[in-house]
């Protein structure tokens, strides 16, 4: 075989190796999610998050059996994939965090302010946590269908569509420059085009999920935080308007997949 010719079948050979390479180390990592996913340790933030819904607590000694999250007084069971969502209680767009600490303020007494300046994994919001896991859990399988009839619930998709193509930080990063296109990927982890619907159980429809790195629970607040981290931005506030449009353009663009939460990440 002349020198070309072989040069030209060994390149063709190195790069049908590396993909095949990249093919079996993706589908190493989705074995070993399946081997996790048995056994999910968010199944104990689960029983946790069941038994503070319905314990008397706080100043007021009461249970969260009343609590409102969109389908009308102690509804849980679809409440998820309809959040982020305008309460005209509390006249703001609230995703199932911010929308937990409402009622724990409102029905339990305690002081929401407080809740919300509290670390993740800390304390309430420990609890607020274990709530959203539950309540997330209650609507496995069902589709997403995020409501946009009142003025709030677009304006903050449309807020949140612009913030997910805004650049900023030190690194001149948005969160489409990972979530905008499809076929990318960042340490042989597949990153989901979120710009349109990814499918069931990936992207918005993942969260809340237990991260095996750090033995933490995380629910979507926590996980766009960490997205913001990495981009360079500032620390943004729990419930801050920029997360709850950010989960409102993502949630909108999930219409129709199903929710898989509480998943389990590595």
């Amino acid at each position: 075989m002349p020198t070309k010719q072989w040069l030209a079948a060994f390149a063709l050979a190195g790069i049908a190796t590396g993909a095949a390479a990249q093919k079996s180390a993706s589908q190493a990592i989705d074995e070993y999610r399946a081997m996790l996913a048995d056994g999910n340790p968010a199944e104990l933030f689960e029983a946790k998050g069941e038994d503070l819904w319905k314990r008397r607590r706080g100043p007021k000694n009461a249970t969260l059996e009343a609590c409102d999250l969109g389908k009308g007084p102690g509804v849980v069971k679809g409440a998820f994939v309809e959040l982020p969502r305008y309460f005209a209680d509390t006249g703001r767009v609230e995703d199932l965090e911010t929308r937990l600490v409402s009622c724990m303020e409102r029905l339990q007494g305690f002081e929401g302010e407080a809740i919300r300046k509290t670390p993740f994994g800390k304390g309430e919001m420990a609890n607020v946590t274990a709530l959203a896991t539950w309540v997330a859990a209650e609507s496995k399988g069902l589709a997403f269908n995020l409501p946009q009839a009142h003025p709030m619930e677009r304006s903050f998709y449309e807020a949140g569509k612009r913030l997910f193509f805004m650049r900023g930080g030190t690194h001149d990063f948005a969160c489409a420059s990972c979530h905008g296109e499809d076929g990318k990927r960042i340490r042989l982890q597949d990153l989901p085009n979120l710009t349109r619907n990814p499918g069931d159980g990936v992207g918005f429809a993942a969260w809340p999920a237990y991260r095996v790195s750090n033995g933490q629970m995380w629910g979507m607040q926590l996980r766009l935080n960490d997205c913001l981290r990495q981009q360079r931005f500032p620390y943004p506030e729990f419930g801050a308007d920029a997360l709850l449009a950010i989960s409102t353009y993502l949630g909108v663009n999930a219409k129709g997949a199903k929710s898989a939460a509480p998943t389990i990440k590595r």
